[in-house]
């Protein structure tokens, strides 16, 4: 009875479609990420600025992302950016919208975490720091660009890391909107071949492994920033 319920012999043969999914996972991961930080970087920076309309904007981007559940921004952009796209874009209908929509939900959600993050970051760095580049005769942005940051995302890498994992474990939500990642096409492996809690047991060690072994070097990476 337990062999049939968990049948692990049709695992390997459905390794490269869980390859597949595994590979949009990490490219909405990355670039998240990558989206994530950038634009969670000017955030940090408008907010820390003596500009009042862009520490205003700022402040209400974090606080309203912050405050709305992923898997409803998730549905919310998938409902608007293809409307969007095919109005201003004309979008070929080869694009994934999908995709597209997973990409521009998590990327600007992300940011309002990194723009956390990074706020503490430069916060971290001593104030007499920016107070020599201004009498150096650097602007706001001149003395955070080539003095604070370089400083700060040292003290920071470890926590955006970190931020990363949770992002990665997140990805798994684009399944409500039918979008194939990693764990979305083991479902539908699981729903089609009669092998879904195989399956899903599956992609639970999967994430574990990933994101335990992740963690084990973001601890060892943090260990040797301390000394």
């Amino acid at each position: 009875m337990m062999g049939e319920l968990f049948a692990w012999g049709s695992i390997p043969a459905q390794l490269p479609l869980l390859w597949k999914g595994m590979v949009a996972t990490l490219q909405i991961t990355f670039i998240a990420i990558v989206v994530g930080i950038v634009w969670g970087t000017l955030l940090a920076m408008m907010r820390l600025s003596g500009v009042k309309l862009l520490k205003v904007f700022a402040d209400a981007y974090v606080n309203i992302f912050r405050s709305i559940p992923l898997l409803m921004v998730l549905l919310w952009f998938f409902l608007i950016v293809p409307q969007v796209l095919r109005q201003l874009l004309d979008v070929p209908p080869t694009w994934d919208i999908r995709m597209v929509s997973a990409l521009v939900a998590f990327s600007l959600f992300e940011a309002a975490y990194y723009s956390e993050i990074i706020r503490a970051g430069i916060q971290s760095v001593s104030r007499g720091q920016i107070s020599a580049a201004f009498a150096l005769g650097m602007s706001y942005w001149q003395a955070m660009g080539l003095v604070i940051l370089p400083q700060a995302f040292r003290n920071m890498v470890p926590l955006l890391l970190t931020q990363g994992i949770i992002l990665f474990q997140d990805t798994s939500l684009v399944y409500a909107i039918a979008l194939a990642d990693f764990f979305g096409m083991a479902y539908q492996i699981g729903q089609r071949d009669g092998s879904l809690p195989a399956m899903i047991v599956f992609t639970a060690v999967v994430y574990f492994v990933i994101c335990y072994s992740v963690s084990v070097l973001v601890k060892r990476l943090q260990t040797r920033l301390v000394k």
